[in-house]
C-alpha cells in the first residue's frame, strides 16, 4: 500500500496521462458519460415514481371504485338494458366472500353524475357543493386531513342517524365569517340544520374530490333524500399483497350473481382500478431503472475497455522506459500496481465528474418541473446505488488494469532496453 502514497508514482501516473492527453480525455469521457446516462435516468425513473406516490398518499394503493350501469345481455328473464341498482346488503356479501377486501365503503352522492346538487345555507349565505352520504371506512381508502379540532364521520354518527357534516375548506370560506370557527357551527342542507364537526383540508398534489365537498352520514344521507339501501357506488380497498385485477374479477362476478345478470355482461358493472394502474406506473419505472442499470453498465464497461487500451498504447510506448526501471531495481509487483493504480485512477475520476454531472442535471429538472402538474417530484439517486456504481467501475478498473500491467511485466529488461 506504500507505493499509492508515493510521490515518485503519482509523477509518473501524471507523467503517463500528459503524454496522451487527448486521447485520455476521449476515454475518461465515455466513462464519465456511462455514469451519467446511469444517474440521470435513475434518477428521472426515481422523480416519476415519487411524483405518482406523492398522488396515491391520498388513496389507498390497491383501491378500486364499481359502480352499477345498465344490462347488455338479456338474462333470466329480464331483458336487455335493466338498469341495475346496488344496495347495502352487496357490501355484506363482498365482506364474506372476497377475504382480499381490506375495507369496503357504500357511498351516495348528490350534484354529481347528473344528480342536482343540495342548497346549502347559513344565515344568508347560499351556495351549492356536493354532498356525500359516508361511512367512517371511507376514511380508510381516501384519507382525509382534518384541521385541527375537528373530526370525520364516526361509527355513532352512523349508528344513530347524526345531522352532522365535515366541510371543505371553500364551503367555509364562502358560509362562515373569516374569524369564525365553523366547529360546532350549524348550517342548512335542504333546510335541514346540520353541525359542523370538521373541516377538511384539499391537498393539492392529488388524490379525488374538491375543496368544497361535503360529507355526512351514510344513514343520515338515506332519511335527509329517503334512499333506503341503495347505494351509488363503492369505494373498496384490497389488501396489499394481492391481485387487484383477480380481485376486481370476483366483485364482478359476485354482483352479477347477487342481482342476476348474466356472466358474460361486462357493461352491467363499471369500474376503475386504481390499484391496476399504480402497479403498471411502478412497473414502468422500475423498468427505466432497470434500463438506465444497463445502459450505464454497458456505456461504463465500454469506457473502461478503452482505458485500457490506452493503457496497452502506454506500455508500448514506455517499453524503454519500463525496461530501465526494472533494470534499476524495479520489481514486478511495482510495475504491475502502479499500471493498475493508473487504470484505477481514471475510471475513478471519470466516475465522480459523472455523478457531480448527473447530479447537477437531476438538480435542474428538478427546478424546472416544480411547478407543473405533470407529477414528478424529488429525482434522485439513493446512496447505496451510488456507491454501488463506484464499487462496480473500481472492480472493472482494477480487472481492465490487469492486461497492461502484465504485458508491462512481461516485458524483459534486456529486450526493453533494445526498443527503439
Amino acid at each position: 500500500m506504500r507505493f499509492i502514497f508515493d510521490k515518485n508514482t503519482w509523477q509518473e501516473i501524471f507523467g503517463s496521462i500528459s503524454k496522451n492527453k487527448v486521447r485520455t480525455v476521449i476515454t475518461v469521457v465515455g466513462v464519465l458519460w456511462g455514469i451519467f446516462i446511469y444517474i440521470a435516468l435513475s434518477g428521472a425513473a426515481k422523480g416519476m415514481d415519487n411524483g405518482f406516490e406523492s398522488i396515491f398518499e391520498t388513496i389507498a394503493k390497491n383501491s378500486m371504485f364499481v359502480w352499477s350501469q345498465s344490462t347488455s345481455m338479456p338474462y333470466a328473464g329480464y331483458k336487455t338494458g335493466r338498469q341495475i341498482q346496488l344496495k347495502l346488503s352487496d357490501a355484506e356479501m363482498m365482506e364474506n366472500r372476497i377475504p382480499e377486501l381490506q375495507y369496503i365503503a357504500p357511498r351516495n352522492v348528490k350534484g354529481f353524475f347528473g344528480s342536482s346538487p343540495p342548497i346549502i345555507g347559513r344565515k344568508n349565505k347560499t351556495g351549492s357543493y356536493p354532498l356525500f352520504g359516508d361511512f367512517p371506512a371511507f376514511t380508510k381508502i381516501a384519507p382525509k386531513k382534518i384541521y385541527d379540532g375537528g373530526r370525520f364521520i364516526n361509527d355513532e354518527d352512523i349508528a344513530e342517524a347524526r345531522k352532522v357534516a365535515v366541510i371543505g375548506e371553500r364551503t367555509q370560506k364562502e358560509l362562515f365569517d373569516k374569524e369564525e370557527n365553523p366547529i360546532g357551527g350549524y348550517l342548512k342542507i335542504d333546510d335541514v340544520y346540520f353541525q359542523v364537526v370538521g373541516v377538511h383540508k384539499f391537498d393539492q398534489s392529488g388524490g379525488f374530490g374538491g375543496d368544497g365537498d361535503i360529507f355526512i352520514p351514510f344513514t343520515t344521507f338515506r332519511k335527509l333524500y329517503n334512499t333506503g339501501d341503495n347505494v351509488g357506488w363503492f369505494s373498496i380497498a384490497a389488501y396489499d399483497d394481492v391481485d387487484v385485477v383477480k380481485v376486481e374479477e370476483n366483485i364482478k362476478n359476485l354482483l352479477k350473481n347477487l342481482h342476476q345478470v348474466h356472466p358474460d355482461d361486462d357493461r352491467a358493472f363499471g369500474s376503475f382500478n386504481l390499484g391496476e394502474q399504480f402497479n403498471k406506473i411502478k412497473g414502468f419505472a422500475n423498468g427505466i431503472t432497470f434500463l438506465s442499470l444497463v445502459v450505464g453498465i454497458a456505456t461504463i464497461l465500454a469506457g473502461v475497455i478503452g482505458i485500457g487500451n490506452i493503457l496497452l498504447i502506454s506500455v508500448k510506448e514506455r517499453t524503454k522506459e519500463l525496461g530501465v526501471r526494472r533494470a534499476l531495481g524495479a520489481t514486478p509487483a511495482e510495475v504491475r500496481n502502479q499500471i493498475i493504480l493508473e487504470s484505477v485512477f481514471l475510471t475513478m475520476i471519470a466516475g465522480v465528474m459523472g455523478i457531480i454531472l448527473g447530479a447537477a442535471t437531476l438538480s435542474l429538472i428538478n427546478k424546472m418541473t416544480e411547478n407543473i402538474d405533470f407529477p414528478y417530484t424529488n429525482p434522485t439517486v439513493p446512496i447505496p446505488y451510488v456507491i454501488g456504481a463506484l464499487v462496480i467501475m473500481v472492480v472493472l478498473g482494477t480487472l481492465i488494469g490487469l492486461i497492461p500491467a502484465q504485458r508491462a511485466v512481461s516485458i524483459k529488461p534486456i529486450d526493453a532496453l533494445r526498443e527503439e
